[in-house]
């Protein structure tokens, strides 16, 4: 079945949901009123000015003027709270929708986009994204300051407001370049960031190799050469935004010169007062602010552009999930009935009528991209074949609920994500709720329980606190599965940072104590597929045999596979057993049987 558009769903934890308009609208209504103050302020105080130098009745007017004054800093000041708080809701309303879009997604997808990008789009791209609707509202009330000043100014004198309004083409012409020209930067920029970060992210990943092999200068000039790119870029969005910033900032004193020398005019022939001059002198100050309007436009540009970038996460297709659920008490059987698995137009997977006994382990061995790890993934159902069906006790994987599905088939893989909680909180992690004694045989299991106990709170013990090495942290991941652990464990590479002996110890813990449980292996090892009760040999993508590893170790071909783990094993004293089989026994004491 394949993977379609995640639906729409509604309710408090929903990652479709967002703060709505209201946020918006307050930011806007705030912001308007704003606006209409700045605007009546002008007339108000020539109004004013003008009894106060005739002698009139001024005392209402200077009361009113006043009162816009503190009118004005009160709803600037509301309207900075209401733009941050719009903000903030909007951004962790984008983070939370992108994110849950990601994990619920079908892991093939998410993997195209490295960990530096995924990083960059919920983090700044979500940022600029969430300050979309504010600058929106802004903008809205930056256009409507102008708009009223020039209105006001053909109340107060029609002359100087054609004077004034001869201007502005100039300025719209401006914006319209300036947003035209700077949505296109924007998205190169993100892009360039975006990768320079995923760079970054693989050279902390492998800080230790990188010192060890002496490559860091290598390594540092290869995080940075994207660098040159993004300062180009860089240059060209100030530069558009300086040339848009520039001209407005060189209209606003010309339509001041002319507006106040039209003005002069009128004075000297009559037709206006003092306080009407003063009142045209700011609403032409207040009419060029259409020019200003183009921090909050590149603002609204990059927001959007970077809303597209997360929206991308948010759109990531999902798995469908059925209605059935499993038998009770079932074996754990796992059947690949036709298999096809196609990657842009090549086929990587062809596996047909492959059963795994319930209760049994088999272990999935190939050369490097032989289809392991796909086999692995369609197997549990992170990915859905193009063709074909998975089933498990008679029942097809696509055709289970979500719980149900994840409840009797489990993980391990090569490197956990155990989280920043206790140890015990790690473990416990899963679809089922687990008892400590549980999870306490879960560590033991995965041969862990032993340096759990020697940390500071041992179970209770904060895993940031806990400088754990890679063999520790894989077992803990081990010890998660296992606690909660259905019909069917798919290991992938799970055990490729532990020894020999160690993963000889959690095998054999493991049939003891999880014996109903059928597990699928991706194997490196001979030693891990001999300890299998059947090998699944994968090459180019298809099936090419399976068997035990005793009759498949035959064929030379078989041992290929196993040349560079063998050799990565270390070496071994070779000697006879009583069956007459070559056996090689291992510095730890692990005995791999050799036909």
């Amino acid at each position: 079945m394949p993977a379609r558009r995640r639906p729409r769903r509604s309710g408090p934890d929903s990652y479709d949901s967002d703060p709505g308009r209201g946020p918006e609208l307050l930011v806007l209504v705030c912001s308007v009123a704003a606006a209409a103050v700045a605007v009546a302020q002008p007339l108000v105080l020539g109004r004013t000015l003008d009894l106060l130098l005739h002698d009139g009745a001024a005392g209402p007017w200077l009361a009113a003027s006043a009162a816009l004054l503190v009118g004005e800093v009160l709803l600037d000041g509301l309207t900075a709270l209401l733009t941050g708080r719009c903000t903030a809701d909007w951004t962790a309303a984008i983070r939370h929708r992108a994110l849950t879009g990601m994990l619920h997604a079908v892991p093939d997808p998410v993997s195209r986009h490295s960990p530096g990008d995924i990083a960059t789009r919920l983090t700044v791209n979500a940022s600029d994204a969430g300050g979309t609707p504010a600058a929106r509202a802004a903008l809205t009330a930056s256009l409507i300051t102008p708009a009223g000043a020039l209105v006001a100014l053909a109340v107060v004198d029609v002359w100087v407001a054609a004077c004034v309004l001869a201007g502005l083409p100039t300025l719209a012409r401006v914006l319209r370049t300036f947003a035209r020209d700077t949505g296109t930067s924007v998205r190169a920029y993100q892009r360039v960031q975006s990768d320079i970060v995923a760079r970054l992210l693989e050279t902390t990943e492998g800080a230790e190799t990188i010192a060890a092999a002496g490559t860091a200068a290598r390594e540092r000039e290869r995080v940075l050469r994207p660098l040159t790119g993004l300062a180009e870029l860089g240059r060209r969005m100030w530069v558009l935004h300086g040339r848009a910033l520039a001209t407005g900032g060189a209209l606003v004193p010309l339509l001041t010169v002319g507006a106040t020398a039209v003005g002069g005019l009128r004075l000297g022939a009559g037709a206006m007062s003092v306080g009407e001059l003063v009142a045209v002198c700011r609403y032409a100050q207040l009419t060029a602010g259409f020019g200003s309007a183009a921090t909050l436009l590149g603002a609204l540009v990059r927001g959007r552009a970077a809303r597209d970038r997360t929206t991308a996460l948010e759109q990531l297709p999902a798995l469908a999930y059925g209605t059935r659920t499993l038998p009770a008490r079932g074996p754990g059987v796992l059947e690949l009935r036709g298999i096809r698995v196609v990657r842009n137009g090549t086929e990587v997977l062809r596996a047909d009528h492959v059963v795994v006994p319930g209760g049994l382990t088999a272990a999935v061995v190939g050369r490097s991209g032989a289809g392991k790890s796909v086999l692995a993934a369609v197997a549990g159902r992170l990915i859905d074949p193009d063709e074909g069906d998975v089933l498990l006790d008679g029942t097809p994987l696509d055709q289970l609920t979500r719980p149900c599905l994840r409840a009797e088939v489990g993980f391990a893989f090569a490197r956990p994500v155990l989280g920043e909680g206790t140890v015990a909180e790690a473990v416990a992690a899963g679809p089922r709720t687990v008892s400590p004694h549980r999870i306490r045989e879960a560590l033991r299991v995965a041969d862990a329980d032993a340096f759990v106990r020697r940390l500071p709170c041992t179970y209770d013990t904060r895993l940031g606190n806990a400088p754990l090495s890679g063999g520790e942290h894989q077992r803990l991941g081990l010890a998660r599965a296992f606690a909660h652990a259905g019909r069917l464990l798919v290991m992938d590479d799970a055990t490729s940072s532990l020894d020999t002996a160690t993963e000889h110890a959690v095998d054999q813990a493991l049939r003891r104590s999880l014996t109903a449980v059928t597990r699928l292996v991706v194997a490196h090892r001979p030693s891990v597929a001999d300890r299998a009760d059947l090998v699944i040999w994968l090459e180019d993508g298809r099936v090419r045999a399976v068997g035990t590893h005793r009759r498949l170790w035959g064929e030379a071909a078989y041992r290929a596979v196993f040349a560079t783990a063998e050799h990565a094993e270390g070496s071994f004293a070779t000697t006879d057993d009583a069956d007459g089989l070559r056996c090689k026994q291992s510095a730890s004491g692990c005995r791999e049987v050799r036909p």
